[in-house]
């Protein structure tokens, strides 16, 4: 079987349908754009369409210079959580203590539930005015609230609403496990740019944006897996830089906002055409609370709320009710606070038990997690510390292009005796 096809639209579905009869595999690469187009005699541009609608489509890779490949079937990936049932002590999750998560009867309470039907409003009134109080101080101008079904969800409708299959979207390397899952979900492509312990380093940054990215997936504080959060000067410096490439798309994910112990510093300019902050409650309310508020321009609003569609995709008013009642509680508001210090203390117990022995760690991590930096391959390590009953997270899932030796430690239940006991262990495993 051979390509044939006098349009784009031909082209398109006979390479379709030789990827689905596996006339073309995986990994196979298509005729370049000018041997094709002799070939079929037409023009260069309507084998160019065909082969960037495919890309679209997911069905085939861009790699520039190199060619156009046909898409590899992905694998399983690994995703955020614990293993349930496992024997281990788990410091693998990233889940949040269930001790500070709010009692959803009692907010329910508060706030009976009131029936609502098609045609109302998509976004409770008071949840949207919270939600304006909150975020617009920290935006560049006044922007519009819409609700997505968590701060994963809010990244996927807008970079799957703004961009294009094989768009390059700069994200944070090592970066957060699902915003790699959902870049290879949308057919993007993860650009990955080095952190340090004041975040995103510019001058990796900078030559993304220079090799076209069309995004950038950012967050300030509490970054996953490292830590590590936005300094003021740092974050003025990568502003700087989004000053010179207004068209791009920049989304500030601050999945941390409420618990956080850290300043939020922005980097989105004002000269910014489109960007969105994403606020997420799962980590103080719980990952089963599917909600995040959006403040964004009212361009990337329009966009977003296509994709969020009343009588198709909106979040429950019922969700929104108790994530309210939760978040306006005096009582809740003091368990936030409770619950920020005890992260905090138990982020420092981990920290100073390694620095004990002789393993430096940054020293201003912020969330659930502290990420131990390594001189050698982290999977090793980890094989070595579940013998000794500790499930860890090593840092290959959360790498791009190149490797970063690591641990990522969720700390949200940890306690003192147990932090030293890790700490003992893993110095003893590195030997």
């Amino acid at each position: 079987m051979k390509i044939v096809g006098k349009t784009a639209a031909e082209i398109f579905d006979c390479i379709r349908l030789m990827t689905r009869s596996k006339a073309l595999q995986p990994g196979d690469a298509l005729p370049p754009v000018r041997d094709l187009a002799v070939a079929l005699e037409v023009n260069r541009n309507t084998v160019a369409a065909a082969y960037k609608r495919l890309v679209a489509a997911g069905i085939a890779v861009s790699q520039g210079r190199l060619g156009t490949l046909i898409r590899q079937t992905e694998n399983m990936v690994e995703r955020e959580g614990g293993v349930q049932g496992s024997p281990l002590t788990d410091v693998a999750s990233g889940n949040p203590n269930p001790q500070w998560l709010p009692d959803v009867a009692a907010a329910l309470v508060q706030r009976p539930y009131r029936p609502r039907l098609y045609g109302e409003p998509t976004v409770n009134a008071e949840l949207e005015a919270y939600g304006r109080r909150w975020m617009e101080p920290d935006c560049p101008s006044a922007g519009e609230i819409n609700l997505t079904h968590g701060a994963v969800d809010a990244v996927e409708r807008l970079l799957a609403a703004e961009l294009v299959g094989g768009d390059k979207v700069v994200v944070e390397s090592p970066c957060f496990l699902s915003s790699i899952n959902t870049l290879r979900v949308v057919g993007l492509v993860p650009v990955g740019v080095a952190v340090d312990s004041e975040g995103m380093c510019p001058a990796g940054l900078a030559a993304a944006l220079e090799a076209g990215a069309q995004a950038v997936v950012l967050t300030p504080r509490a970054h996953n897996p490292t830590g590590c959060s936005l300094r003021a000067g740092r974050a003025a410096q990568l502003q700087a830089l989004l000053a010179q490439y207004p068209h791009v798309l920049i989304i500030v994910d601050d999945h941390f906002a409420l618990l956080s112990s850290q300043p939020y510093h922005s980097i989105i300019p004002a000269s910014a055409e489109r960007w969105a902050l994403i606020r997420s409650v799962s980590k103080v309310l719980g990952p089963d609370m599917r909600l995040a508020l959006v403040c964004s321009d009212a361009q990337t609003s329009r966009r977003l709320r296509l994709r969020l569609v009343s009588g198709t995709n909106w979040v429950s008013h019922l969700l929104q009710d108790v994530v309210l009642a939760s978040l306006t509680s005096p009582l809740f508001e003091a368990q936030i606070s409770r619950a920020k210090a005890d992260y905090a203390q138990r982020q420092q117990w981990l920290r100073q038990a390694l620095q004990q022995y002789g393993l430096q760690v940054p020293t201003s991590c912020d969330g659930l997690n502290l990420w131990l930096p390594l001189q050698q391959e982290a999977q090793p390590l980890a094989h070595a510390l579940a013998r000794r009953g500790w499930l860890v997270r090593n840092s290959e899932p959360f790498c791009l292009d190149e490797a970063v030796a690591g641990l990522r430690l969720t700390i949200s239940t940890l306690d003192e005796p147990q932090a030293q006991k890790l700490a003992e262990d893993i110095r003893a495993c590195l030997g």
